[in-house]
């Protein structure tokens, strides 16, 4: 082996073996590189973390702190519980906020006397007699309303032949305050009334007397009751200015009602309506059944029906329908509703603007912006039509009034809706089948404004006595049928209820002479307990009725 061979074959192993090494070399460096980088990527990780975990904890030692604050403070207000006046604060809350039953409330209560450490639940009668308190002490405390506020006045059916006469105030500048229209939490009740009827003059009566306490208000808003517009005629033949404002609602439905009432299709459309009604009941169709209205005031309501019908022809297009589908038993259940199409299209074009004018005019009171935005929504009914002639001359009218009351910026109320709701809810609320109007009447205030805890300690301020002296003036539906259909040969005596006189909150001077069967309220006071009612600046100089007693 030549002496080139051996020295060219030792440096092709050492080139091989040096290859080797390095590319050993390098990959441990490059490990250690990286393991290097994981290692203090994982140590600020590990720092990152420790930090985080010492915040959490932090801030968990700090909610704890804050825990354990809560649970004294609860541990004070339910200590609080322990005084009448909490539980009776509660229990008008569970009834005339959340709108639960008196049984629901004192069910309620139960639940939480552990919890409250309640001493002891009020039963559902005491409930209910802290809920009458509250409409007495409420109609004690009725402000002087005169030149600031807005009266409302209607009337409502009970069972039996008495009638509900109400009368609430509005603040006169109620848009002044509010973005909204008038509701239960901004009005006050100002008197309740029962009675057989309610002519022109028995309202005007009435009215008179309020007013000789409150002062007289700056308008009147009502409905189309021609008893109501007698009573307002005989206040002006008395010197008494009365400015009367129509509710939109009533006003709409008239409009409505002079223009289809007489139109060919009219009793067309309400019998097909009660025939659908008919055959889709109990049948796999009986989801597209038509609402329920009211025929004693179905123009009130009637846009419910037509919109109602629009939708369900809706799903009748043109064409034959196949064997045994549904659009076929549908077709063979309208009845005449198809005919009434030209009808239904003319309706949803007046009502729908009107009803788009009554939501502008009701949620921000009539002002002069507001006519505009309804003219330039009138112009979808055509010039000819009666019921944009109508509609127009009202809020001409109307706007007048409000330019004489200066609320022509401001926003002048004209809707009645509150006092319907007002109804409404004392008739659904808490009365049970019953419906009885002395009853519903007397608990009217007590659904009238804002709760507040002022209101509780005016509760326990009126005795057992007070309460049961107003009570003690009208006959009870309900004591009336127990008796009576307990004791057979009693029925004669329903004369001598009869003959007792029916409910009569209203504020009143002391001067005035006693009056059984009358709240009166007195005008000479000294302290003033009662719910406040807010008003811009200008008008916070308002005096009150303070120091009032009941006169039974």
């Amino acid at each position: 082996m030549s002496k080139i061979h051996k020295i060219t074959s030792s440096r092709n192993s050492w080139k091989s073996k040096a290859i080797a090494r390095g590319k050993t070399v390098r990959y441990l460096e490059r490990e250690s590189k990286r393991i290097k980088q994981e290692r203090n990527q994982l140590k600020k990780t590990i720092k990152i973390e420790k930090n985080k975990t010492t915040e959490q904890l932090k801030n968990i030692s700090e909610q704890l702190e804050k825990t354990k604050e809560q649970l004294e403070e609860c541990k004070k207000s339910i200590a609080k519980f322990s005084d009448k006046e909490s539980i009776v604060y509660l229990a008008l809350q569970l009834f005339l906020d959340a709108s639960i039953s008196f049984r629901a409330c004192s069910r309620v209560l139960e639940i939480l006397q552990p919890y409250l450490q309640l001493a002891l639940v009020p039963t559902a009668q005491t409930i209910n007699n802290w809920v009458v308190q509250l409409s007495i002490a409420r109609i004690r405390m009725v402000p002087i309303l005169a030149n600031r506020f807005i009266f409302i006045m209607d009337e409502s059916i009970g069972l039996g032949g008495e009638k509900i006469f109400a009368l609430i105030a509005i603040n006169a500048k109620h848009f002044y305050q509010n973005s909204s229209a008038p509701t239960l939490q901004t009005i006050q009740c100002v008197a309740v009334a029962v009675a057989s009827s309610w002519t022109g003059e028995t309202i005007s009566n009435l009215l008179q007397e309020v007013i000789a306490i409150t002062g007289p208000p700056i308008a009147f808003i009502k409905d189309g009751g021609s008893n109501l517009f007698k009573a307002l005629k005989l206040l002006n033949e008395q010197n008494i200015s009365c400015v009367s404002i129509d509710d939109i609602s009533h006003i709409v439905a008239n409009i409505l009602k002079r223009k289809y009432k007489n139109h060919p299709k009219f009793d067309t459309f309400l019998s097909a309506c009660g025939k659908v009604s008919k055959n889709v009941k109990q049948t796999i169709l009986a989801c597209i059944a038509p609402p329920k209205v009211s025929i004693k005031s179905i123009f009130m309501n009637i846009r419910k029906f037509i919109d109602w019908a629009d939708k369900l022809l809706n799903h009748s297009p043109r064409g034959a329908a196949a064997e045994d589908s549904i659009l076929k038993k549908l077709r063979e259940s309208l009845d005449n509703l198809p005919e009434c199409k030209a009808f239904i299209r003319h309706f949803l074009r007046d009502a729908t603007v009107l009803s788009k004018c009554q939501t502008i005019l009701k949620n921000n009171g009539l002002t002069e912006d507001n006519i505009e935005e309804c003219m330039i929504l009138l112009k979808q009914i055509p010039p000819s039509s009666s019921v944009r002639k109508e509609f127009e001359t009202f809020l001409n009218k109307h706007i007048g009034i409000a330019k004489d009351l200066g609320l022509e910026k401001i926003g002048l109320p004209i809707t009645s809706d509150c006092i319907e709701s007002l109804f409404g809810v004392a008739k659904q609320h808490g009365t049970g089948n019953t419906k009885d109007a002395n009853r519903i009447g007397l608990r009217l205030p007590a659904f009238c404004g804002k709760l507040t805890k002022e209101d509780a300690k005016m509760v326990l301020n009126i005795t057992v006595t007070e309460r049961q002296k107003v009570e003690a003036t009208f006959s009870s539906l309900t004591k009336q049928r127990r008796k009576i259909l307990s004791q057979q040969g009693s029925i004669e005596q329903l004369k001598d209820d009869a003959l007792k006189q029916n409910l009569k909150l209203i504020p009143t001077s002391e001067k005035c002479a006693k009056n059984n069967g009358e709240v009166r309220i007195s005008s000479n006071c000294a302290k003033n307990n009662g719910p406040k009612i807010n008003l811009p600046e200008d008008d916070l100089a308002v005096s009150k009725i303070k120091n009032c007693n009941l006169v039974a």
